[in-house]
């Protein structure tokens, strides 16, 4: 299995000192980070589609195999909801296919208010190309319905497993045969650790994803070092 771990973005300031050195040029943030992590999950493509410009001047700063995991405009996923987003979503996968070798999963979250439906979510997931790897991440509990695990798999999306405060219980289902986690809680000890590096090792995954949530004391890249420390021990 590659297991790809990194933090939910990576230009923060607050993270100088902890995890970038205190004189880090925030120009060379993304080449230190892509020196310790392998991937990656940028938000800031949640408020704007993504230009050309930018993707080419990351990639330009990273390893060959370093992954870029971008999450879905909200046009798509909380403004137009999934349905007729043909054309969003065409510039989306056009854009981001610059990034070529580099590009991981598309994260599309939908909106806590958007309830389960899963002909709205058939259309859309037929929108999207075979070997465009994608993870939904659903915040109302209706979603979670075998119905729902059987579509995914049909077109070999993952369900995210989201793990955060609140009462969201997302199931542990495997719906492809790659893996995505969103590890969203301010801390997590060992222990906590421990239990999540055991239940995807018991997958039979090619690849599996995992992010930590930013936070502004740097404990992201902490916690995901440890992560990474425990799966390879």
């Amino acid at each position: 299995m590659n297991l790809y771990v990194g933090t939910s973005g990576y230009s923060y300031k607050e993270w100088k000192g902890t995890f970038y050195p205190g004189d880090l040029p925030d120009r060379q943030m993304l080449h230190y980070y892509a020196g310790h992590f392998r991937a990656v999950e940028i938000n800031n493509t949640f408020h704007r589609m993504p230009k050309v410009s930018v993707l080419e001047a990351w990639a330009s700063q990273v390893p060959a195999d370093f992954k870029f995991v971008l999450k879905a405009p909200q046009q798509i996923t909380h403004v137009q909801r999934l349905q007729n987003a043909d054309d969003s979503l065409s510039y989306l996968l056009e854009v981001a296919g610059v990034l070529e070798g580099r590009l991981g999963p598309l994260l599309f979250q939908l909106p806590p208010g958007l309830k389960k439906d899963l002909p709205r979510l058939a259309d859309f997931l037929s929108l999207l190309p075979p070997r465009c790897r994608a993870a939904f991440e659903f915040r109302h509990a209706s979603w979670f319905v075998d119905e729902l695990f059987d579509l995914l798999h049909k077109h070999r999306a993952a369900l995210c497993i989201a793990d955060a405060e609140g009462d969201l219980q997302v199931p542990f289902v495997a719906t492809a045969n790659w893996g995505y986690f969103r590890l969203r809680r301010p801390d997590y000890g060992d222990h906590e650790l421990n239990c999540w590096v055991k239940r995807l090792r018991e997958q039979y995954w090619e690849d599996a994803f995992v992010f930590f949530k930013h936070e502004e004391e740097g404990k992201g890249p902490q916690m995901a070092k440890r992560f990474m420390e425990l799966a390879e021990g």
